[in-house]
């Protein structure tokens, strides 16, 4: 019989679960709850990215098969789909909103120690991109993006010397990508790479003025070059 420590619990132990009870504690996240909390909630939607689960009947069916082990895990005793459907629909978001946020900001802190020098441009390099993420407009029904289909967007700030998001923001799907441009928290001397979806003349004279950089692909149908300013010279 296994004596050690589950291989999950190994990842999870590196949790700062004191950050993490301060913002339940914020947002009252177990105001009511009784079973299911919501360190309980989050282990088990971990457990969930890190199977690649497509559902909560796929994830619960996992689930089930390792039912001994809820308590070593840190699922607690109540994972039902019920429970995880009423929390994930009802649970404040923003506490594992900030949650994210915070282990990005830690993991990159973590990360500028080990950053090897040798890189084409000295200061920090971001790349700035959005994601779609479909989505059942029967269930969510506000996401609609065409007459047939619903989906959201995450827009994330890549840091790329230390491979680590560094800023995201989810949006509708039918916000355009340059329409988030003004939310990136830009900073002076760092080179911002942008796609032709963000040929925003506004924002990126906004990018020049604070001091920093960027490189955008031209707008146009032969879209064979990039437009580099300010100079890096």
């Amino acid at each position: 019989m296994n004596q050690g420590k589950y291989i999950f619990s190994q990842l999870t132990d590196f949790l700062p679960k004191i950050k993490f009870d301060w913002l339940v504690k914020k947002y009252e996240g177990n105001k009511y709850v009784k079973k299911f909390t919501c360190w309980n909630h989050l282990l088990v939607m971990i457990f969930a990215q890190l199977t690649q689960r497509e559902s909560l009947r796929d994830l619960v069916s996992t689930l089930n098969a390792h039912k001994s082990k809820f308590n070593r895990l840190g699922f607690g005793e109540a994972v039902t789909r019920s429970n995880l459907s009423k929390a994930n629909e009802q649970r404040e978001a923003r506490i594992f909103e900030e949650m994210a946020v915070y282990l990005a900001q830690e993991a990159r802190e973590y990360r500028i120690g080990s950053v090897s020098e040798d890189s084409f441009y000295e200061g920090s390099v971001y790349a700035f991109d959005s994601t779609t993420v479909s989505l059942s407009l029967q269930i969510f029904w506000w996401s609609r993006l065409h007459h047939d289909k619903g989906a959201v967007k995450m827009h994330t700030l890549y840091d790329v010397k230390t491979d680590i998001p560094s800023f995201f923001v989810i949006t509708n799907g039918d916000v355009h990508d340059s329409k988030v441009m003004h939310l990136i928290p830009y900073e002076q001397g760092a080179l911002y790479i942008f796609d032709r979806g963000y040929m925003n003349t506004a924002q990126l004279c906004l990018i020049k003025r604070i001091g920093a950089f960027f490189v955008v692909r031209e707008c146009t149908l032969s879209n064979k070059s990039a437009q580099l300013g300010p100079q890096l010279s």
